[in-house]
């Protein structure tokens, strides 16, 4: 090869430069402006639109909903008990639901605590291959249900077990049959994507309220919402075991003759047997979460409590409960983690004698004991909990020294950012925010992403909720720019630091399974209800996510990268400014994605506790009977979820102008 041919330039998409035509090449640089320059743009057309033109949505652009949907809900309620889809359908399916989680929990209560904690421990035993290998299983199985009984919380314990193994199970059934028609069909997942995109976005109170006008307050709104909100991680899991088995083992089998259904249970599910282990787990750990959120539509247990503990303020109580329920997830998932490590490695017959041996023990010896745990064996832990968070209100919330305190930084905060923000996006013409997602969601991804964006936040308008999508979108994106302001920092820390790392991650692991309502609780002491109150309890629950991704991101920059950019002298800053936050780009717009969605999330349900707009108009939904303003309401939830997730979404291909500029 020439010297010449050899410092000819190369194109990004790998092609040489010199093939293309000059106006091919002034064409494509037309067609990708770049980041910087669009944004300047923008940046002076808004507040002159702001000037010349009113904001808010146009009425004539409007479709009121609210009458027609509240008429559909009365229909519904006064033809539950007459109409032939509720008698031959839908009330089959709630009888179902209601006797199965009623027959489990019965059984879980015939058997006893002593019997519960012995069939949990053989299991955790068994999973983790028997011998010293089930050793740490089973004790983390031993020890978390026992101390679900120490903190007085058995009874609720094995109501959430039973709405659990339930909604568990429908779950991973109907996650398992759409993922091999998603694994075995290219139409089957073209159609099934945009579907499982639209439900990750969408809030886990928006679940409930379809289904609550169809059957009511209960267990099966409650059990109905839990599988279809835990179903998608066993759905993507599934399919992407299935496509990801070897080529060369389903050739083989394909060699010997075998069918396609022979290739599917010979070779392609054993192969996707981790993937599977996988997805169980996370649609373990999302009915758990849903669970508790479906205590506001009657479901029981553990989350009742949770929720009585916030209408009360009662931090103590909230905080027990809480930690039941990061003892129920962390045996859960130390179980399935278990089974997923020892893959390959079956169990002798005698660890398998043993397990069944020690499983019916305990069930022999369970009925004989008391039912519930004995009152003896418990320990009130929330008490002093209480009074350790009145001695930190009485410390912070007012009359600190040059501080002033958390009302005062509340009140603050409210007049100086919340409501300057809520104003400006009022003041803003309703064609110029659209433009403005468009232009960003195209920026960050490609122009399908910035049409959803458009589309969505059309969406609002439409619906005749414009104003208060505003007021809640001022309070998201406060949320996410202070979660992505600490998420960040501290991700970049941890991804420097080993030890922070290592101190880190069993507190995140404790705060991604705590339920979105004990965050609520302190942060309403402090900052008295209202919107400060929702915001932060948003950002500390979408935090752990935030600095993971970062912390994983940062990580992956290939240290050949950093030795080089070390041996010409970078500080430490400059290395992170220059060369892993760039490289990192797309982990950290992944972080800040995953931080819109818990943020959205959390925000709703600020709405108990004064966040007002949309998360208000859910609940009211819920608890007060209104459900078209509910349904509309949620309606525009989710709207603001696509949209902001398309805001944030990087393209995977080299489309994305951010990342070229």
């Amino acid at each position: 090869m020439s010297t010449t041919a050899s410092r000819r330039p190369v194109a990004r998409d790998g092609a040489q430069a010199h093939s293309e035509t000059p106006p091919a090449r002034r064409i494509r640089r037309l067609s990708r402006p770049s980041a910087p320059a669009v944004l300047l743009f923008l940046a002076l057309l808004l507040p002159t639109a702001s000037l010349l033109a009113d904001g808010g949505w146009p009425q004539a652009l409007r479709v009121d909903l609210v009458p027609a949907l509240d008429s559909f809900a009365d229909w519904v309620v006064d033809n539950r008990e007459s109409h032939p889809v509720f008698l031959y359908f839908l009330l089959h399916l709630s009888n179902a639901a209601t006797d199965s989680v009623a027959w489990v929990h019965s059984l879980l209560t015939s058997a006893g605590w002593a019997g519960v904690l012995a069939v949990a421990a053989a299991l955790a035993w068994y999973a983790g291959g028997g011998g010293r290998r089930g050793g740490a299983p089973a004790a983390v199985a031993l020890g978390s249900l026992a101390g679900c009984g120490l903190l007085g919380l058995w009874e609720q314990a094995t109501e959430t077990l039973a709405l659990m193994l339930v909604s568990v199970a429908a779950a991973s059934v109907l996650g398992l049959l759409l993922g091999l028609a998603g694994g075995l069909s290219d139409t089957a997942q073209q159609i099934l994507r945009p579907v499982l995109n639209t439900m990750q976005v969408l809030p886990s109170f928006a679940y409930l309220l379809p289904l609550v006008l169809i059957f009511g307050i209960g267990t099966p709104s409650a059990l109905i919402t839990t599988v279809i909100y835990a179903a998608p991680p066993m759905v993507r899991m599934t399919t992407l075991g299935l496509r990801g088995a070897d080529p060369g083992v389903l050739e083989a089998s394909r060699s010997l003759g075998s069918t396609g259904w022979q290739r599917l249970w010979t070779a392609r599910l054993p192969v996707a047997r981790p993937q599977l282990l996988l997805g169980l787990n996370q649609t373990i750990m999302m009915a758990l979460s849903m669970v508790v959120i479906a205590s506001v539509v009657g479901a029981g247990g553990l989350g009742e409590s949770v929720y009585q503990a916030l209408k009360t303020r009662d931090f103590g109580q909230g905080l027990t409960v809480g930690l039941a329920i990061v003892l129920i997830a962390v045996w859960l998932d130390r179980t399935t983690a278990a089974a997923g490590a020892r893959l390959g490695s079956p169990v002798g017959r005698r660890s398998t004698g043993f397990a069944v041996a020690v499983a019916a023990a305990g069930l022999l010896v369970g009925p004989r004991l008391a039912a519930g745990w004995p009152e003896a064996l418990t320990v009130d832990i929330a008490a002093p909990l209480n009074t350790a968070v009145d001695w930190l209100v009485g410390a912070a919330y007012q009359d600190v020294p040059v501080l002033g305190g958390t009302s005062v930084w509340a009140g603050n905060f409210t007049s100086w950012v919340l409501n300057p923000l809520d104003a400006g996006l009022q003041a803003l013409p309703w064609w110029s925010l659209l433009l403005l997602a468009g232009v960003i969601a195209w920026l960050v991804g490609t122009w399908r992403g910035a049409l959803t964006a458009v589309l969505a936040l059309s969406c609002t308008g439409v619906l005749g909720i414009w104003n208060k999508s505003l007021y809640t979108l001022s309070q998201v994106l406060v949320a996410v720019a202070l979660t992505l302001l600490l998420g960040f920092a501290i991700g970049t820390l941890a991804a420097r630091v080993q030890t922070v790392e290592r101190l880190l991650r069993p507190v995140f692991d404790a705060m991604q399974t705590l339920p979105q309502f004990i965050y609520l609780i302190p942060v309403v002491q402090l900052f008295n209800a209202g919107r400060v109150a929702a915001i932060t309890a948003a950002a500390v629950y979408a935090l752990p996510a935030v600095v993971r991704v970062t912390t994983q991101g940062l990580q992956q920059v290939n240290p050949a990268t950093m030795e080089v950019s070390r041996s010409l002298g970078a500080t430490t800053w400059q290395q992170i400014r220059d060369v892993q936050w760039p490289l990192a780009r797309p982990a950290l717009l992944v972080a800040a994605n995953q931080g819109v969605v818990l943020v959205l999330a959390v925000v709703v349900i600020g709405g108990l506790v004064g966040g007002g707009a949309l998360g208000f108009d859910v609940v009211k939904g819920l608890t007060a009977g209104e459900l078209g303003t509910g349904l509309i309401a949620g309606a525009g939830i989710v709207c603001l979820g696509l949209a902001l997730d398309k805001l944030t979404q990087p393209s995977s291909g080299p489309s994305s102008a951010l990342a070229r500029h």
